[in-house]
């Protein structure tokens, strides 16, 4: 940080905001606030150039047309290549973990070349996948399951330099085997929810990788029902 406010940058919340995924930024915003730390929301549309001076980036999901609409614009805005390249913590959901990768195959079968901030390629399965979503944190990166809503026909497969997030025991995630990617401070998903609400300990592990302090939990009634809610909303999914 360049200095005592972490400034969190909402990109192109107008081309990748199909899912309420500009919600994951309000998340760390409040959860920044609640422990006193000063914090910053920057919302950076199509057409305007993207800040490499920001802490935490979040990219969201959204349609094919609006997917390549983004990746090429921040292909000629590179600021947060610029930014993840000197460190900063980056999230990616849906639309982001594709469009991070080298590239990307849409279902007209057309490939397009990804921004290559993490070891990946994606292209279009077979089914889509929808419904909830339930999975193991993979290497001991975070406590407790991951839940979320996916809503994709996208496949990711993973490089070498990349680890998956997590293990699905429930829905498909990138194939059906694991959930996610984990390159350095990037951070990447296919579920929404949005993600961070129904998994604030993702959320907190971000900051304290911005940050770079050891956070102490939250005691949230509220966000302990929902994820006991859609847990069970999962295993529901699994037993139909």
């Amino acid at each position: 940080m360049s200095d005592s406010t972490v400034r969190i940058a909402l990109v192109l919340p107008d081309l990748l905001g199909t899912y309420g995924d500009f919600g994951n930024a309000v998340v760390l915003d409040k959860r920044l606030a609640w422990r006193g730390i000063s914090s910053e929301i920057i919302s950076v549309n199509f057409g305007e150039a993207v800040p490499d001076s920001c802490d935490i980036y979040v990219v969201g999901g959204g349609e094919d047309t609006a997917q390549t609409l983004a990746v090429r614009h921040l292909r000629d805005n590179p600021g947060l290549q610029r930014a993840a390249a000197r460190g900063a913590v980056v999230l990616g959901v849906c639309a982001g973990i594709q469009i991070f990768g080298e590239k990307f195959t849409r279902a007209d079968d057309v490939t397009h070349p990804g921004l290559g901030l993490i070891d990946s390629v994606s292209y279009a399965g077979g089914s889509r996948a929808i419904g909830e979503v339930l999975a193991k944190p993979a290497n001991g990166l975070f406590e407790g399951f991951l839940t979320g809503f996916e809503n994709h026909q996208g496949r990711t497969e993973l490089g070498p330099a990349a680890q998956p997030l997590a293990h699905v025991t429930v829905g498909t995630g990138n194939d059906g085997k694991v959930e996610g990617a984990v390159q350095g401070k990037i951070l990447c998903t296919y579920l929404h929810g949005p993600v961070l609400p129904r998994n604030p300990q993702i959320a907190d592990l971000l900051i304290e990788w911005a940050t770079g302090v050891k956070l102490s939990p939250l005691d949230l009634p509220a966000v302990t029902r929902l994820r006991a809610e859609r847990s069970k909303a999962a295993g529901q999914r699994a037993d139909a």
